[in-house]
Order: C-alpha cells, then sequence, then structure tokens
C-alpha cells in the first residue's frame, strides 16, 4: 500500500497499526478521532502522528513536545508533506 492509497480506501485495512488508522482518520477530516486513536498509545511512531496533529491544529508547543517524544525535528514542510512522510515511513518498516 501506498500513501496515496492509504488516503483514498473506505476503510482502514483490518489490522493496520493504530497509527495508520490515526492518519486514515485525519485523512477524512477526522483530528478528533484520529488524536484519541494516538492519544494513549506509547510508541514513538504515535508520538510523531501525535506531533503532526497538533501541529495541524496550530498548538506549537504541544506539537515541539510530541516531537521530542518522537526523537524527530519538527516537520518544516506542508501538513500534506508530513501526513506522506509519516504514513510512507510507517508502511516502510511495518512496525509501530
Amino acid at each position: 500500500m501506498t500513501a496515496a492509497e492509504l488516503r483514498t480506501l473506505q476503510e482502514p485495512p483490518a489490522g493496520l497499526p493504530q497509527e495508520l488508522v490515526a492518519l486514515w482518520q485525519d485523512a477524512r477530516d477526522d483530528w478528533h478521532g484520529a488524536h484519541a486513536t494516538v492519544q494513549d498509545l506509547e510508541t514513538r511512531d504515535a508520538a510523531w502522528v501525535h506531533a503532526y496533529l497538533h501541529r495541524k491544529e496550530g498548538d506549537a508547543s504541544n506539537a515541539r513536545y510530541w516531537y521530542t517524544r518522537a526523537d524527530r525535528p519538527v516537520f518544516r514542510g506542508s501538513l500534506h508533506e508530513e501526513w506522506d512522510a509519516i504514513v510512507t515511513a510507517l508502511l516502510a518498516h511495518g512496525e509501530t
């Protein structure tokens, strides 16, 4: 699967990691659902998704906190570019 394919799916595939489910929800303009999905996950990948969501929300200080938890720099591109980068990375390593 690619990032573009994930964006167009009507439902997330069974067994899709929760971090990717959250990004699928975000692609459907369900920020709150996406946030609820990653809120209690303890992985660095979940922290990265969490950072992206707070950046999208406009909460820069909270986003920075989550980028630190994810051990990632603050993303400097567009939100669309970051969404694609996260999905591509998560799909590439197949683990979260």
